[in-house]
């Protein structure tokens, strides 16, 4: 993982002007497993009742990010795409937080299809993470990780080397929960 550019990366249309940024760091990974690198190192940042969002086009690596959280975070299960199930909840094997995984690609905008799914009750006890969440999670917590998974197309590289390539920006948004919390770390 290259370190980032700037502390205060551009944030895919996000406003840092908002009064709920916080931070943000902008990352570039190479590989499938250096996005899961990236996965096991943002765990170690979370804790129970964090919300994280997940956005990026399809295959951009939103559920290999995922699988590298749960990984990061002990839990119990192959952390793999809940598209058809919607959520799925790995218990942890070491008494930390729950991972409870949603794909909301489904689930028409705003909180009535998602209170169907009782993240409310379940986000105190777990980090829940969204894939497919704008506009639909939003207020399940004043506190969030917006993570955006970008493609980097064209380069230096000889066509075809860049494919796995991709600029992974993540930003704190909300109250305190964030303040203090070194997301820079995450490019080490």
């Amino acid at each position: 993982m290259e370190a980032p550019r700037s502390q205060e990366a551009e944030t895919s249309g996000l406003s840092r002007t908002s009064p709920t940024y916080r931070n943000s760091v902008r990352i570039t990974v190479g590989s499938p497993e250096r996005m899961r690198e990236l996965g096991r190192a943002l765990a170690g940042l979370l804790r129970a009742g964090d919300l994280v969002m997940l956005t990026g086009e399809l295959g951009a690596g939103k559920t290999t990010l995922a699988r590298g959280l749960g990984e990061g975070l002990g839990v119990r299960g192959a952390v793999t795409s809940p598209t058809f199930v919607i959520a799925r909840v790995h218990p942890s094997l070491s008494g930390g937080p729950a991972l409870v995984h949603v794909d909301a690609y489904r689930l028409g905008g705003g909180l009535d299809e998602m209170e169907d799914l009782d993240l409310d009750v379940s986000l105190p006890d777990s980090v829940v993470v969204v894939e497919w969440g704008d506009g639909k999670v939003e207020e399940l917590s004043d506190d969030r990780l917006q993570v955006v998974i970008d493609r980097v197309m064209g380069g230096a590289e000889p066509e075809g080397e860049d494919d796995d390539r991709r600029e992974v920006t993540v930003t704190a948004f909300g109250g305190s929960r964030w303040d203090g919390v070194d997301l820079v770390s995450l490019a080490r």
